[in-house]
C-alpha cells in the first residue's frame, strides 16, 4: 500500500542515490525493475577486478570504484517508542561496519507484506555482512501499539529488529514519502539509496554486493556476526491454533473448515469441536498430494463447494482445492510465482497470482478477494482474470473495471450480490454478479479526492459514508443482514443493508479475550451454522462461538489438535568447523559432564537477556546417553565465566562419539544489549565411561 506520495522528487533522488522510481499513487515493481542507474553500474562492473579481500579492518590490495557512495550521515534511529525482535535500542554506531536495510512499512499494507520474503533472501545471503531494520511506521491507531506490532511480528514470522515509530519520527527523519520504502546505509554509516514500492530483490541484491565488494576491499567491513534476540526465541506456551485466518462452516455435514494460517495447515472438525482431518504437514511449501503430505503457506480464506473446500493459499499466491471424496490435495490456480502486474489473466494455472485472501464460488465461477492488486477475480473453466476493480487502491464506486478497491480481504454473498470488505479503505463494497452493474460502498467513505479515503477511519456506528470502521478483514452474510469483522477495532459488527448503516455487535473495542464483557484480538473470520456465529479470533489462537439462542460467547475447544511437530533445527555450530578431541575416559557418576571456559574479550559482556545454549548429538550408535537426552536445546546460566553441562548416563560404563554444539552471545559494555556478537562452538568427542576412572569431567575452551 503506497499511498504516502510526494508530488516532487524527494530527497533521496535530489542527492542521486540508488534508484529514484516514478512516484505514482501507486508504486510497484514494474516501475523499478531495471533503473537506469543499476543498469549503468552494472555495466561498470564489469570493468572492476576485486581481488580476495584480506581480514576486516585491513585494506586488501587494490580498491574498486565505489558504485555507491554515501551522501550524507544518516540520523540517528532514536525517537521510536519501542524496540521489538531485540534486547534494547540500537545505534548507527553500533551498527558500524554492517551494510544496513531500514524496511519503514506497516503490518496492514500488503505491499509491505510483499517484500518480506525479499528481506528473508537478502538476511540469508548475507547474514554477516548485511542488518536490516524494520521501522514500523503505523497508519492506523490500532497498528501504533507495541503489543500489536509484536503480534505481528509473530504472525509474519520477521526475523530482524522492529522499532516502533508511532507518531513518524523516524519517518520524517529519513523523509519517507510512502509504504514500503527501503534505506540503505552503507559501513561507514552513511545513507547511500533508497528504494519505494515492491519487487526490488534484484535491485537491493546488487547494491549490496558492490557495496560488500567495495568495503571489504576498503578495510571498513565487519563481517563479525550478530544476534538479535528474537520475539520468537521467548518462551511461550503452544497453541493448538496459531493466528486462525478463517473460518468455514458447512451445516449439512456439520463441519468447521479453519485455516490455522502460522501453522501452514487446514483443519476440519465438526460443530462441537472434534478434530476430523487435519490438512497439511505443517511445513511451508507448495506440494500437491494426500492430507499428510499436502503443505500450504499461510493459508487464509476459504469455500466448501460439492465436498470440494477451496482455499486461497495467500503466501503461495496460489488456490488450492481439497478433495474429500479422493483425500487428495491440488493446485488449480496460480503458478506459484507472485504476479507483480494487474494483469488480466489467462490460463488458471500459468497465471501469476498476488496474494488471494478469501473467495467465494457461485456456480461454476469461483470469485477471489485478490487482496494484493486491489481486485476481485474469477476462476472459471480453467481461465482467471479480474472481474473488478481497475488495479488502483482507492475507495471509488463505477462500472466493475473502472471502480477502485483497496485491499479486499473478506467476500460473501446473498446470490445477487458480492459484498467485500475493503481493508485498506475501511469500506463495505457492494459488487453485482450482474457484469453491467456498477460497484457500490454501503458503508465508509468513497470518491473522496486524491486517496484521502484510504485514511478515513475510525470506530463510529452509522449510516453510509457517516459511518467509519478499522481495516475490516472478515464478513458474512445471514439472513438479510452482514456481519463484520471490524478487525481493528476488535468488534464484530452488523450491516442492515436497506438502511445502509452499521452497529456494533460484540466487543468493546479493546484487544482481550474475555467471554463476559466480550472481548476479542483483531478478528477476521466469520461463518454461520444454524444459530451460532464461529468467529476466526486471530490474534487469541481460538475459535470463538456467539450462540444467539443461549446469548453466550464461549471458546471452541478442538479435541485432539495439536500443534504440528517442530522442525528440527540445524545445529547451532553450523558454518564452523567442529574441533576433534582426543578420545576421553571420565568416572561412572551418572552422568557426563562438559565443562567450558567461555572467552570474553575485553570490553564485553555476556548478553544478560539471553543464557547460552547448547545441543548433544550423537555420532554413530552408542548407549552411553537416552534418546530421550539427545538433540534438545537447552539452556543454562553461566557461573563466573564457566558453564558446566551434565548429561544423565543411561549406562554405567560404555563408549560412544559425541557432537556438542554450543552458543552464547557477548555485547560490548558500552551496549544497551541491542546488537550482541554470536559466538559458536563445536567439538567431537569420543567418550568412554569407565568405573574407577580418574577424570571426572570433560574441559573445553572455546578458542
Amino acid at each position: 500500500m503506497t499511498v504516502r506520495h510526494l508530488t516532487i522528487l524527494g530527497i533521496y533522488c535530489i542527492l542521486g542515490l540508488i534508484v529514484c522510481p516514478a512516484m505514482t499513487q501507486n508504486a510497484s515493481a514494474q516501475d523499478k525493475n531495471n533503473p537506469a542507474s543499476v543498469n549503468a553500474a552494472k555495466k561498470q562492473s564489469a570493468k572492476v577486478k576485486v581481488k580476495e579481500p584480506g581480514v576486516a579492518g585491513k585494506p586488501s590490495g587494490p580498491i574498486p570504484t565505489n558504485q555507491f557512495p554515501g551522501k550524507f550521515a544518516a540520523p540517528g534511529l532514536d525517537g521510536g517508542a519501542a524496540w521489538l525482535n531485540t534486547s534494547g535500542e540500537i545505534t548507527i554506531k553500533e551498527l558500524r561496519g554492517k551494510i544496513v536495510l531500514l524496511d519503514f512499512w506497516t503490518y496492514c499494507c500488503i505491499n509491505c507484506m510483499h517484500i518480506l520474503p525479499d528481506l528473508a533472501y537478502l538476511e540469508k545471503k548475507f547474514p554477516n555482512e548485511l542488518v536490516v531494520i524494520g521501522v514500523h511506521s503505523a497508519k492506523f491507531f490500532n497498528e501504533k501499539d507495541t503489543d500489536n506490532i509484536r503480534r505481528a511480528i509473530l504472525r509474519y514470522e520477521i526475523k530482524h529488529p522492529v522499532i516502533n515509530d508511532p507518531n513518524l519520527t523516524l519517518w520524517n527523519k529519513f523523509s519517507v514519502s510512502s509504504w514500503p520504502t527501503m534505506v540503505v546505509i552503507d559501513p561507514e554509516g552513511k545513507v547511500c539509496g533508497t528504494l519505494q514500492g515492491e519487487g526490488n530483490r534484484k535491485n537491493l541484491e546488487f547494491a549490496i554486493e558492490r557495496l560488500i565488494a567495495y568495503h571489504k576491499a576498503k578495510g571498513t567491513l565487519d563481517q563479525t556476526p550478530l544476534h538479535f534476540n528474537l520475539e520468537s526465541e521467548k518462551k511461550a506456551e503452544p497453541t493448538a491454533l496459531r493466528f486462525p485466518g478463517k473460518i468455514v462452516a458447512d451445516e449439512a455435514s456439520r463441519r468447521l473448515f479453519i485455516s490455522d494460517s502460522n501453522h501452514n495447515r487446514i483443519v476440519v472438525a465438526d460443530l462441537e469441536g472434534k478434530v476430523l482431518d487435519v490438512i497439511g504437514s505443517g511445513t511451508i511449501g507448495r506440494q500437491d498430494g494426500s492430507f499428510a503430505e499436502a503443505q500450504f503457506d499461510h493459508p487464509q480464506g476459504m469455500d466448501f463447494h460439492g465436498n470440494v473446500l477451496y482455499v486461497a493459499d495467500t503466501e503461495n499466491h496460489s488456490i488450492r482445492a481439497i478433495d474429500f471424496a479422493t483425500k487428495q490435495v491440488k493446485t488449480i490456480a496460480g503458478n506459484g510465482k507472485h504476479g507483480a502486474l494487474r494483469g488480466i489473466g489467462g490460463s488458471a494455472l500459468s497465471t501469476a497470482l498476488s496474494s488471494p485472501w478469501d473467495l467465494k464460488k457461485i456456480g461454476s465461477k469461483l470469485f477471489i478477494a485478490m487482496a494484493g492488486p486491489h481486485q476481485i477475480w474469477v476462476l472459471d473453466n480453467n481461465s482467471i482474470r479480474p472481474y473488478a476493480g481497475s488495479g488502483r487502491e482507492d475507495v471509488t464506486n463505477g462500472a466493475l473495471r473502472s471502480a477502485a478497491l483497496a485491499q479486499p480481504s473478506g467476500i460473501t454473498t446473498d446470490g445477487t450480490f458480492l459484498y467485500v470488505v475493503d481493508s485498506e479503505g475501511s469500506a463495505v463494497r457492494k459488487i453485482p454478479l450482474d457484469p453491467s452493474g456498477k460497484v457500490t460502498t454501503i458503508v465508509g467513505t468513497s470518491d473522496l479526492p486524491q486517496g484521502r479515503c484510504l485514511f478515513e477511519y475510525g470506530d463510529i456506528d452509522g449510516t453510509g459514508n457517516q459511518a467509519r470502521l478499522q481495516h475490516p478483514l472478515g464478513i458474512v452474510f445471514h439472513k438479510g443482514l452482514l456481519y463484520v469483522a471490524d478487525s481493528y477495532n476488535h468488534k464484530i459488527k452488523i450491516v442492515d443493508l436497506e438502511k445502509k448503516s452499521i452497529k456494533t455487535f460484540l466487543g468493546t473495542g479493546k484487544p482481550g479475550a474475555k467471554n463476559d464483557n466480550v472481548e476479542f484480538s483483531e478478528p477476521a473470520g466469520l461463518t454461520f451454522a444454524g444459530e451460532k456465529l464461529y468467529v476466526a479470533d486471530t490474534n487469541n489462537h481460538q475459535i470463538r462461538v456467539v450462540d444467539f439462542q443461549l446469548k453466550t460467547v464461549s471458546n471452541l475447544e478442538l479435541k485432539g489438535l495439536e500443534p504440528p511437530k517442530p522442525i528440527s533445527a540445524s545445529d547451532s555450530g553450523s558454518g564452523t568447523s567442529p574441533k576433534e578431541l582426543p578420545a576421553q575416559t571420565v568416572a561412572s557418576n551418572g552422568h557426563l559432564q562438559f565443562d567450558i571456559s567461555l572467552q570474553i574479550p575485553e570490553g564485553f559482556k555476556l548478553n544478560p537477556a539471553q543464557d547460552p545454549i547448547w545441543q548433544l548429538k550423537a555420532e554413530g550408535e552408542q548407549t552411553l546417553v537416552s534418546k530421550e537426552q539427545l538433540n534438545q536445546r537447552d539452556e543454562l546460566k553461566p557461573q563466573q565465566g564457566l558453564v558446566s553441562i551434565k548429561v544423565p548416563l543411561a549406562a554405567k560404563s560404555g563408549s560412544g562419539k559425541f557432537k556438542l554444539n554450543f552458543t552464547y552471545t557477548i555485547c560490548s559494555q558500552e551496549s544497551q544489549g541491542g546488537v550482541c556478537q554470536l559466538k559458536l562452538a563445536t567439538w567431537i568427542i569420543p567418550v568412554t565411561v569407565k568405573e574407577g576412572a580418574s577424570q571426572k569431567s570433560i574441559a573445553l575452551e572455546i578458542e
